[in-house]
């Protein structure tokens, strides 16, 4: 497949930015559509400002300029969920508008990011792409019904569906840039149960690669993707800290205590961390690979160790401007603490 046009949905967004670059430097044509303004300038980059759920601006841009393919990675985030219907409208009938789109203008490719929010919970085990899904909340919920649209549309366009864990590198802020300012400021980084668990990350820059391998795929096809020789929590944690050399040190709260607590704050809207975070604190997720590797010839170049530093070192590198941010995306700014506030004055 000749790739000389994309449609980037979501292109002003964390992950939106590096694809969007990673694809303008291979001398692809790109046209990102994002509700936030897109600063990124480049000749081969057309920005607009836009919701996917203005099915007439999708058509117009697809009228426009003739895309080879849509790469759509727009969606509410799980942590964002202020609204339960917008979030559902935007991930849901936003991902039903690109489908249409796609199949009435004749784009030949559709590349959709799903997430293992697809799954309230790990099995013990790599999860495969033959697993049922079982989400338990409703951007788990969203993410699932747009991978349903798109391979029912399979037959008019080729769909190509990547399932990610926690996107990381340099820039992720959100819920991380919580755990970067307690280990700069050198206070105790909390886990749960000795942070025993293994919790699976992959990189812009490894994401990046296997979104154009997708491009260049023949045929629609599912795929998990994530890093290798996922390390402990804790192990992750200490990594950081060590390099950091700040004066930060894990420590470790009881799954039976804290884990309630976590629910009962996210209730009441007292806390950011919601049931994907529980998920990430507190238990091991990890997908099974061997199909990418297999399919796409893919395989992962960065460990969660590397990424989590490469992002702890651009807050600790950018904390004045970060603290100055306002109107970008949520994983571009620091999450608000909320209650955790006192669990950093008790650190």
């Amino acid at each position: 497949m000749d790739v000389r046009t994309v449609l980037i949905t979501g292109g002003a967004g964390f992950y939106g930015e590096s694809l969007k670059e990673y694809l303008l430097e291979r001398g692809v044509r790109c046209v990102s559509v994002d509700v936030e303004e897109d600063f990124s300038r480049h000749p081969l980059l057309t920005s607009v400002r836009g919701d996917i759920r203005d099915r007439e601006l999708l058509a117009r841009l697809a009228a426009t300029h003739r895309f080879d393919a849509i790469c759509h990675l727009a969606a509410v985030l799980a942590h964002s969920v202020k609204d339960e219907s917008h979030l559902w409208s935007v991930n849901v009938d936003g991902t039903r508008n690109v489908a249409e789109v796609a199949a009435e203008f004749s784009i030949p490719k559709v590349i959709f990011t799903s997430s293992n929010c697809l799954w309230g919970e790990g099995f013990g085990r790599p999860v495969s792409e033959d697993d049922q899904p079982r989400p338990v909340e409703i951007y788990g919920r969203s993410k699932w019904e747009g991978e349903k649209i798109l391979l029912g549309s399979a037959d008019r366009f080729d769909v190509v569906v990547l399932r990610c864990p926690t996107i990381v590198a340099a820039g992720r802020l959100g819920l991380l840039a919580i755990l970067f300012e307690f280990i700069a400021e050198g206070r105790r980084v909390w886990v749960v149960d000795g942070g025993r668990n293994r919790y699976q990350f992959i990189s812009a820059a490894d994401l990046n690669d296997a979104c154009l391998r997708a491009l260049e795929y023949r045929g629609s096809d599912l795929f998990n993707i994530g890093s290798d020789n996922v390390p402990t929590l804790a192990e992750a944690y200490r990594y950081v800290i060590d390099r950091a050399g700040t004066k930060a040190r894990v420590a470790s709260l009881p799954g039976r205590i804290a884990l309630p607590l976590m629910r009962y704050a996210h209730r009441f809207g007292l806390s950011p961390l919601g049931p994907y975070q529980y998920k990430m604190i507190a238990e091991s997720f990890e997908f099974d690979t061997a199909k990418i590797k297999a399919r796409l010839g893919w395989s992962p170049s960065i460990t969660n160790r590397e990424m989590l530093w490469d992002a702890y070192r651009y807050y600790h590198d950018h904390l004045a401007e970060i603290k100055q941010r306002k109107n970008v995306s949520p994983h571009k700014k620091p999450a608000s603490l909320g209650i955790i506030r006192l669990l950093k004055w008790l650190s």
